[in-house]
């Protein structure tokens, strides 16, 4: 099939080398605009903010330090959240060709050491209120002392010191971070997909490769010119390539959040232009603002200004602006795209937006691809899809069955080297063709679009041979009122596999629940079941609901662990 786009792609940002070659480009390119923005503290009042000229040249005293100290062509440990100075050790440390190992914080102790030991780190760089945690690591592993980011723990080393030496290195002359050479297909970054103890894998990726994904999604989508708000955890691809590189490289300025309890504050504070998300929190604006309209008594006069909207914008007049200035001033007001990534997105949630003037661009990638592999565009939108493949990267359906769909095939130099290690894994995710084995059923339609069918993993095939996608069912529910999460599976019956049935497990949104009256939950959700049932084919239909008491375990993109739910039934 011949690729397609839906219409010509964009220029998109320079084409670098490498990492090296890509700060100093950029720097030079956008040397007076606001790189990054962020607060110290979260009541703080004006944020600070420097711009690519000052964000190059602490990456440059900070590289020139750690080149000074060996670092080059090391691996270093980063346990810490996304901030200043993580931002810093993420530039400084590729560009000078040292290995970063992004780990999640939140991670238990065990898990750190042995992710740590399994990487053969022989750096750590921690965030202070992790401290007991880089303790564990450090008795665990043989590791250079710990330096912290931040105000640092204990008189010990911290990211400012290292760069305040870096400076004075620079100062007297040492240009050894301007006479480095870099080989962009080399690992540069090694991310482990999962936090449990001996299972993770170690994925090894290439500059070339994230550099390749940055340039190449860029001619797909054009963002606005302006400022995004970070809100994605950065030990992710996703949080540290889409969240992170991409707006350095488009010369757009980054305002670092405090955490997700300070966002909605944020939004109004700093006005970004556009978001880079997750469909959770998408879907958690969605439910807020109907709940708000609701409880102001304005759902008529909502639906009202949509029917309205929806007809004039057939004529070319486009007011939703003033129509729905109160929804969209919850976001800043100036927000008029989110690009979506990480989990399937509700296509009712996605139509609501556009309806108040707010483009949800639905994505598709997996950390091994570096990570973006397909996206939907501006003027080519269809959120049904998770839109075309980017330019030099080559998708293909494994064995399709009669509907299309099969097991989707990557191939280009977006994919990873391999996984640290572990040659077997890796011939199981990589044939000798150069295809990498995603583990996700879709289907690309005849303009080109890809459409995402389910997990391989989350499959049910149940005992007549039928397959059931379980994102298929849920993104029935996802827009329900009062439903915070939901998760369908195959009920383990403990009299034998014939007397399995469908689950669909559902966490409420119980302040929802009690401010509408809602006393049952399980009756509320029941008739919503019912609902669909009626319509389902037979062997699709949900013949057990479950209602949760506490949310459902997530990792830190907040995709819920469906391996950790007791999904045993009677």
């Amino acid at each position: 099939m011949k690729k397609q786009y839906g219409y010509p792609l964009y220029e998109g940002p320079k084409a670098y080398p490498d990492f090296n070659a890509m700060l100093r480009g950029c720097a030079a390119e956008f040397s007076s605009r606001t790189a990054l923005s962020w607060r110290e503290k979260p009541n703080d009042g004006a944020a600070k903010r420097i711009t690519f000229s000052e964000l190059y040249g602490e990456v440059a005293d900070l590289a020139t330090e750690l080149l000074a100290r060996g670092y080059r062509g090391k691996r270093a440990a980063l346990i810490a959240p996304l901030s200043h100075d993580w931002v810093l050790l993420y530039y400084a440390l590729l560009s000078i060709g040292a290995i970063l190992v992004p780990l999640d914080k939140d991670w238990t102790e065990a898990d750190l050491a042995d992710t740590v030991g399994k990487a053969e780190c022989s750096y750590l760089f921690c965030d202070p209120t992790a401290a007991a945690k880089a303790a564990a690591v450090q008795a665990a592993c043989d590791l250079s002392p710990t330096v912290w980011l931040g105000e640092g723990c204990d008189g010990s080393e911290t990211v400012s010191l290292l760069r305040a030496e870096g400076a004075a290195r620079r100062a007297a002359g040492d240009d050894a971070f301007d006479r480095v050479e870099l080989d962009p297909k080399a690992m540069s970054l090694l991310v482990f997909t999962s936090g449990t103890t001996g299972q993770g894998k170690g994925v090894m990726l290439t500059q070339q490769g994230i550099l390749t994904n940055i340039i190449e999604g860029m001619k797909m989508v054009k963002p606005p010119v302006g400022k995004t708000l970070g809100v994605l955890p950065p030990h992710h691809t996703y949080g540290s390539t889409v969240g992170i590189m991409a707006h350095y490289m488009l010369g757009n300025e980054l305002y670092l959040s405090a955490g997700i309890k300070y966002v909605p504050r944020e939004l109004k504070q700093e006005s970004p232009d556009y978001l880079i998300l997750v469909p959770l929190y998408v879907e958690t604006f969605y439910r807020r603002i109907l709940t708000a309209v609701k409880e102001q008594g304005k759902e008529k006069k909502l639906r009202f200004g949509m029917a309205l909207s929806r007809v004039l914008r057939k004529v070319g007049i486009d007011l939703r602006k003033k129509l729905f200035g109160e929804v969209l001033a919850a976001f800043g007001g100036r927000v008029s795209m989110v690009i979506c990534g990480g989990a399937p997105l509700n296509r009712e949630v996605a139509d609501t937006f556009d309806a108040f003037g707010v483009t949800v661009l639905n994505g598709y990638g997996i950390t091994e691809c570096s990570p973006l592999i397909a996206v939907n565009r501006n003027k080519a939108n269809n959120p049904a899809s998770v839109g075309f493949p980017i330019p030099t990267v080559d998708v293909k359906i494994d064995a399709p069955n009669d509907d299309g769909e099969g097991e989707i095939l990557v191939r280009g130099p977006i994919v990873m080297l391999g996984y640290l290690n572990n040659e077997e894994a890796t011939r199981e995710a990589i044939g000798e063709d150069g295809y990498f084995r995603t583990g996700d059923y879709g289907k690309l339609s005849p303009d080109g679009r890809l459409f995402i069918t389910g997990r391989k993993k989350n499959l049910i095939i149940l005992s007549n041979g039928k397959n059931v996608y379980p994102e298929e069912i849920e993104a029935e529910f996802t827009a329900v009122p009062g439903l915070t999460d939901i998760v369908v599976y195959e009920g383990q019956s403990r009299r034998g596999p014939e007397h399995n049935a469908i689950v669909a497990e559902i966490y409420p949104d119980r302040d929802w629940l009690e401010a509408n009256g809602v006393t049952d939950a399980e009756a509320y959700f029941h008739g919503f079941v019912e609902n669909y049932n009626r319509t389902a084919v037979p062997y699709k239909k949900i013949g057990k609901l479950r209602v949760r008491g506490e949310e459902f375990p997530k990792n830190t993109l907040r995709k819920i662990m469906r391996f950790k739910l007791d999904q045993t039934i009677e």
